[in-house]
């Protein structure tokens, strides 16, 4: 009996094991100089083509994120910001900056800020497309890079594979990422088992994610905006409480970022990688996560929802990212350790790199606060994500799937993603971030070669769209007069009330002498 058991321990460690190697290596593939270029070339690509719309909209982007009502069949814009702000604000901005800053030095954080700039363009696009083309699927508005892909490229396997590799990426992988992150901030701050944490989130999940997309817009409009502006209002008082360290803190960032820091000059490859790597895990500019809340938005032009999103990367990068950066550096809380290499930098001692990073930045300017404070931050940013991601789950499998079939795999779904919370909670960080790197790296290299190939509506829709604003009328999307095919909800159930505004718009614009509209 005893010989059994020693079999069966070696056997499973045998196992996992290999299932490390296995990911680790498979993570290294995706992840490859590649994707790392093609994500920075198309957020540049789409920047230049729209004239950094995301720069000359920005008040537009503003206004419009409260603009627009719900309904039985969408929600409004500030709901669907708040879908996809949950999807994009999760433990990516405060563990994977932290990450980021451990594995690339200072110099990630500049990296982060550029993705960011750029990836505004690529999430423009993409959130367009997603209102271009979606769809009313059971009584609800559906879209995303499935739809987008089959509509407007004609390619219906693509389409399926995207939406099987989502179902995949958001159902079982990147949800084990966020748990991780909880559970182990919460063991450090309230010294509660991971294994509890995980049962207390999986009953508490399981109830919202029940009362479908409406309950967990309303749940992401309530805690995302509360947690964001709290978690930056205990930044900048770190940041005041150590001003005299900004602009030497500004100059490590950047000379980090360009190999010039003495410290950090041999590591620059590692500082871009992992800063673009974390950026995109943070922002998911150009993943085709977004798409999905940005389909299920009630409004009258794609661009208005385009523009939202754009802003939205804005909000998770260069305010939520970097009041995690410069509590951590400006304390000088972390450690450099980058991949192969020895440490360079060891100021956070032996813990290992993610929120504890956070947690021991705010404690050490507000004792006694930062442990708790983090893990309640982090507590609700990944617990939102966690919801979003089944979103995404469910719609693709939606896209999959016919009627009949889905409400039984929608269970089974719900069964999945409760499980990957669980096991992510107890199992280790690394192996949580690798498999989370896969789904990230999956979805990014199918969206971005799919938008690179569809950017020509988004465009129309966007000239359409200023030309209209110029002419003082509220936009109104016709794809018909834009030749934008296949595009049949805006002329089949686009709602009567929008379609009499389109007969006023069309009086005034007749007025006007407005011959393109």
């Amino acid at each position: 009996m005893t010989g059994i058991l020693e079999w069966l321990e070696s056997s499973v460690a045998w196992l996992f094991e290999w299932l490390d190697s296995s990911v680790a290596w498979l993570d290294g593939i995706i992840w490859s100089n590649a994707l790392i270029i093609l994500c920075l070339g198309a957020g540049l690509l789409f920047s230049i083509l729209t004239r950094f719309s995301q720069v000359r909209h920005l008040k537009e982007m503003v206004k419009l994120m409260f603009a627009g009502k719900s309904s039985k069949e969408g929600i409004s814009s500030f709901q669907a910001l708040s879908l996809a702000l949950s999807g994009r604000v999760g433990t990516g901005n405060i563990a994977g900056v932290a990450t980021a800053i451990a594995y690339g030095g200072p110099g990630a954080v500049f990296w982060m800020w550029i993705i960011a700039f750029l990836g505004a363009g690529s999430a423009f696009v993409e959130s367009t497309l997603s209102q271009i083309y979606k769809t009313k699927l059971d009584g609800q508005y559906r879209g995303g890079p499935a739809f987008y892909i089959e509509k407007g490229l004609n390619i219906k396997w693509y389409a399926i594979l995207f939406a099987i590799v989502t179902v995949i990426a958001t159902g079982l992988l990147l949800p084990g990422v966020q748990a991780n992150s909880i559970g182990s901030s919460m063991e450090e701050a309230f010294n509660i088992t991971p294994l509890w944490t995980g049962l207390i989130l999986i009953f508490i999940l399981g109830i919202i994610i029940l009362g479908g997309i409406k309950r967990i817009a309303n749940t992401a409009m309530v805690v995302v905006p509360f947690m964001a502006v709290a978690y930056i209002l205990i930044a900048l008082v770190i940041v005041g409480i150590n001003y005299a360290q900004i602009p030497e803190v500004f100059m490590l960032i950047i000379n980090s970022a360009f190999g010039v820091d003495a410290t950090f000059g041999g590591i620059l490859g590692s500082a871009i990688a992992w800063g673009v790597r974390r950026g995109i895990y943070s922002n998911e500019a150009g993943q085709g996560t977004a798409p999905h809340a940005s389909a299920a938005a009630r409004v009258t032009h794609p661009v208005k929802q385009g523009l939202v999103q754009s802003f939205s990367v804005y909000i998770d990068t260069l305010f939520i990212c970097s009041a995690t950066a410069f509590m951590i550096l400006i304390t000088g809380m972390y450690n450099v350790t980058p991949d192969g290499q020895e440490a360079l930098v060891m100021n956070a001692g032996a813990v290992e790199a993610g929120p504890a990073y956070t947690q021991q930045a705010v404690e050490s300017a507000l004792p006694g606060f930062g442990a708790p404070f983090v893990a309640i931050a982090l507590l609700f940013f990944a617990f939102t994500t966690i919801m979003a991601y089944y979103y995404m789950a469910e719609t693709n499998l939606a896209y999959i799937m016919s009627k009949k079939r889905k409400k039984w795999l929608e269970f089974v779904l719900k069964i999945g993603i409760l499980a990957a919370v669980l096991y992510g909670c107890i199992r280790e960080a690394d192996l949580a971030w690798a498999l989370g790197d896969i789904g990230v790296g999956s979805m990014a290299w199918l969206n971005l070669i799919a938008i690179l190939l569809l950017m020509k509506p988004a465009l129309k829709a966007l000239r359409d769209y200023e030309q209209q604003k110029r002419a003082g009328l509220d936009p109104i999307f016709n794809p018909e007069k834009l030749g934008i095919k296949n595009a049949t909800f805006w002329t089949t159930d686009f709602m009567e009330d929008e379609k009499e505004a389109i007969l006023v718009a069309e009086k005034k614009a007749s007025s006007n002498d407005i011959s393109s509209y």
